[in-house]
């Protein structure tokens, strides 16, 4: 989710709504949310207090200024099937690598050691993660933003569970 398009369309997936519905509720075309979640145009900022009141985030999440930092909740509430794990990497000399992987994927990742069409440093990074620690955090309720790293030479390395 690093654009403002995406996270609409996340946090409208999220709330099972269509295209029409959100629209509806902002009181534009189904056409303007298309554009929006494509990055073709922008909703007035007027609409993003209530987009953000809507989506039960704040106007900065929305943004993409901050994301949530780590929190807890109830255990029970925690649905493994919908979670994603997201990882963002950018090194010193620029490289970028962007991973979104759904946490039941990590558990056939911790049976083969490899996932498919994914290769070279991304691979090597994903081989470091303990995705066993990781869904134990989980299913303990821990989400939000958990890895945030800034080495001396400058590679940045950022992890979330949503």
């Amino acid at each position: 989710m690093n654009t403002l398009g995406q996270r609409i369309a996340c946090y409208r997936k999220k709330q099972k709504l269509t295209q029409e519905q959100l629209a509806e509720k902002c009181s534009v075309s189904a056409q303007a949310v298309s554009k929006w979640e494509n990055d073709l145009t922008a909703p007035d900022i007027g609409l993003l207090p209530m987009l953000a009141s809507f989506f039960g985030i704040s106007c900065d999440e929305l943004l993409g200024v901050g994301r949530a930092e780590v929190q807890a909740v109830e255990p029970g509430l925690i649905d493994i099937s919908k979670m994603l794990f997201r990882l963002k990497v950018i090194s010193a000399q620029g490289d970028k690598v962007n991973i979104n992987l759904p946490l039941l994927i990590a558990e056939v990742f911790l049976k083969s050691g490899t996932i498919k069409g994914v290769s070279g440093e991304a691979n090597d990074l994903l081989s470091k993660i303990d995705f066993r620690q990781l869904i134990s955090l989980v299913k303990l309720g821990t989400v939000g933003k958990i890895i945030d790293i800034q080495s001396a030479e400058g590679d940045i390395v950022e992890g979330w569970v949503e």
